[in-house]
């Protein structure tokens, strides 16, 4: 019966309800229904629904090979919301798609690989999406390292599920706060901090390294990823701007404002790998936000064009001042010396790559999201059971990272290395340490220099 229950419910959306698809939970939530009715129309007694559902079904193996079925799934969701499963099943339409199959490649096999090395780390998965942020092409996507092991859910699609960013979300903060009067120079305090709401537990944020770094200069507070300096950012411009301005730059899932709170910005809000890349795209694309393109083309059997698309004119999501300034800091490998060391993960060799990580509090999550004009790739390990990894992995280099820099370097290693010109409205004064700092126009410090700050220490220490 259970069998039963689970296949009379396919029909309605085989793609959907398959318990081979991106979400396999909706086919155990369609075989509920479909026994809640049975039980409604006296087909059967509750007890034996109870029995069905309670019964461990076991699948058979898929035995056709799928070229990035995770990529086909998705894509083949979005026409049946479009057009119905029939159409899609039966019409013989034919698409063309964003996907590069050399990348797509490419990227299963570095995912695959690195995960297995990364067993004693208690790391059971992993997943990446590249993108073209000048269109917002999918280039590649990478939802699971093995689609076929139904042992460890390889069908659910990471990319599509909602994650905690961990600090990888910082960018979104700090962009607003770039736009509210903030400049990569101001110096914020990375000092104890207690913030107390009524009705709510007093809010004290820490860093990761458990250490404090007092006064800190911006773009060094985001380079090491200080976790301080972050939220007294955010109780200054408001929870309200960050949500906001993440809604711009490709956040849907913050829908309720009044579920967060100062932990925002540490990663206190669920995000999706697709709508990273996007947030992170507007950064690559001179502040303009491209939703995603995955589908180019759909003919119908006859050849006749049903869907064509392009990409669109884009959301001004960020001032192209900031982006230029927040893709400069996030490429800085000096300001992230004194937490990751001078020769991580994060760089690659002769190119110019803005980069940012991120790990939950709760250790499932670990994230490295990074981007040039030409290419956005997100990388996210963890487990789909959810289980924590080892805590090593927080330390920011390894997990996500090593992924990130072999995909992104397999994308720019016959590439010259690309920066984007600086805009019109950004300036450059002397500033600490010795070098040049940029403002968008109008925030530069009076008297034509920053003040002097020590140099702060260099030795490594983990961060998120």
């Amino acid at each position: 019966m259970a069998e039963a229950a689970l296949l009379a419910g396919l029909p309605a959306a085989p793609s959907e309800y398959s318990p081979f698809g991106s979400h396999p939970e909706k086919a155990f939530e369609r075989q509920a229904e479909v026994l809640r009715r049975m039980v409604e129309d006296r087909y059967i007694t509750a007890e034996e629904a109870k029995a069905a559902l309670a019964e461990q079904l076991t699948f058979a193996a898929p035995r056709i090979a799928i070229r990035a079925p995770h990529f086909v799934m998705y894509v083949k969701g979005i026409l049946e919301r479009r057009y119905g499963a029939r159409l899609v099943e039966r019409g013989g339409l034919r698409i063309i798609t964003s996907l590069d199959a050399g990348i797509q490649d490419k990227t299963e096999d570095i995912v695959r690989s690195h995960i297995e090395a990364l067993r004693y780390l208690r790391v059971g998965n992993g997943a990446a999406v590249v993108t073209d942020p000048k269109t917002g092409e999918i280039l590649a996507m990478v939802g699971s390292k093995d689609y076929f092991n139904l042992t460890d859910d390889g069908n659910v699609n990471v990319t599509t599920s909602l994650r905690q960013p961990g600090s990888s979300i910082k960018v979104v903060n700090y962009a607003a706060a770039l736009e509210n009067g903030f400049t990569a120079a101001s110096i914020l305090d990375d000092s104890p901090v207690v913030y107390r709401t009524p009705g709510s537990p007093a809010y004290a944020p820490v860093n990761y390294d458990s250490k404090f770094h007092g006064p800190t200069p911006l773009r060094y507070a985001l380079g090491n990823s200080y976790n301080i300096p972050a939220v007294r950012i955010l109780a200054k411009i408001g929870v309200g701007a960050m949500i906001e301005k993440g809604r711009l730059m490709g956040i849907t899932s913050w829908e309720n404002e009044s579920r967060y709170g100062l932990s925002l910005t540490l990663g206190g809000g669920e995000v999706t790998m697709l709508d990273m890349a996007k947030a992170f795209g507007s950064l690559a694309n001179a502040g303009k936000r491209m939703d995603l393109l995955p589908i180019l083309e759909v003919t119908d059997y006859t050849g006749r064009v049903i869907e064509k698309n392009s990409p669109k004119n884009g959301v001004h999501a960020v001032s192209a001042d900031v982006a230029w300034i927040m893709s400069n800091m996030l490429s800085d490998n000096t300001a992230r010396t004194a937490a990751f060391g001078p020769s991580s993960s994060l760089v690659i060799p002769a190119k110019t790559v803005s980069v940012k990580t991120g790990t939950s509090n709760d250790k499932r999550d670990n994230w490295t999201i990074g981007y040039t004009p030409s290419y956005v790739a997100a990388v996210w390990v963890g487990n789909n059971n959810n289980s924590p990894m080892d805590p090593y992995l927080t330390s920011g280099v390894t997990g996500a990272a090593p992924i990130w820099h072999d995909i992104m370097a397999e994308l720019l290693k016959d590439k010259a290395d690309e920066v984007a010109p600086m805009p019109a409205g950004v300036v450059t004064l002397p500033c600490y340490f010795g070098r040049p700092e940029y403002f968008v126009k109008g925030t530069e410090p009076t008297g034509g220099r920053c003040a002097a700050l020590p140099t702060p220490p260099v030795t490594p220490s983990p961060t998120p």
